[in-house]
């Protein structure tokens, strides 16, 4: 039958699937609202809220990354300025998708610098040396990486779009906080990470 909804298996009869002329007219519908349909379930100020300090943490990685690539130093130092560019750039990546994100859900990314460190989960720190450096982008991965687990368990099914984008950014800042963490062993000569 054409246009007649399936029914889900379970208890309570709920449709499984949209009727595709209801569907259809509710497309039609609010259309200044763009992607945002009926079936999203989130708030669309708080998601951007929330999103616009992603924003702010890819920022300032991107920053804290290539002033460590430019300011690096010492005989030991050249791996290690190719890895923070590297980083920078992948951290460039996070920063744009975000920011389209923000823009499919009507907002406006807040690139001004101005309270950018107010608004970032992980700080701008400048170190004196490359151990520094690593460890400072060690523990910013590490703050990124729980940060965005959180909020991979809050969008869960109300926006799952924006919690695959999160997905995806966490594979990459784990990737980091690994790199990160080699890199120091291998500076200061120790392992540190521990089994239990």
């Amino acid at each position: 039958m054409a246009g007649a909804s399936r029914k889900s298996p379970m208890k309570n009869e709920q449709p499984f699937l949209s009727d595709v002329q209801q569907l259809r007219k509710r497309a039609r519908a609010s259309l200044e609202s763009g992607a945002i349909t009926p079936a999203y379930k989130a708030d669309v100020k708080q998601t951007i809220e929330i999103l616009q300090s992603v924003l702010a943490t890819e920022i300032v990685c991107v920053l804290r990354y290539t002033m460590n690539a430019v300011a690096a130093t010492g005989i030991a130092s050249e791996s290690v300025k190719e890895e923070f560019d590297q980083h920078a750039n992948e951290e460039r990546e996070h920063m744009r998708k975000v920011a389209e994100r923000i823009n499919q859900l009507g907002g406006s990314p807040n690139f001004n610098p101005e309270g950018l460190a107010m608004r970032s989960a992980s700080q701008y720190v400048e170190s004196a040396n490359l151990i520094e450096m690593i460890k400072e982008n060690l523990i910013a991965e590490r703050i990124a990486c729980e940060h965005y687990r959180e909020l991979i368990r809050y969008f869960a099914d109300k926006d799952p779009t924006t919690r695959v984008m999160m997905e995806g950014i966490l594979t990459n800042e784990e990737e980091h906080a690994n790199d990160m963490h080699d890199l120091l062993v291998a500076h200061e000569g120790k392992p540190m990470l521990h089994q239990k």
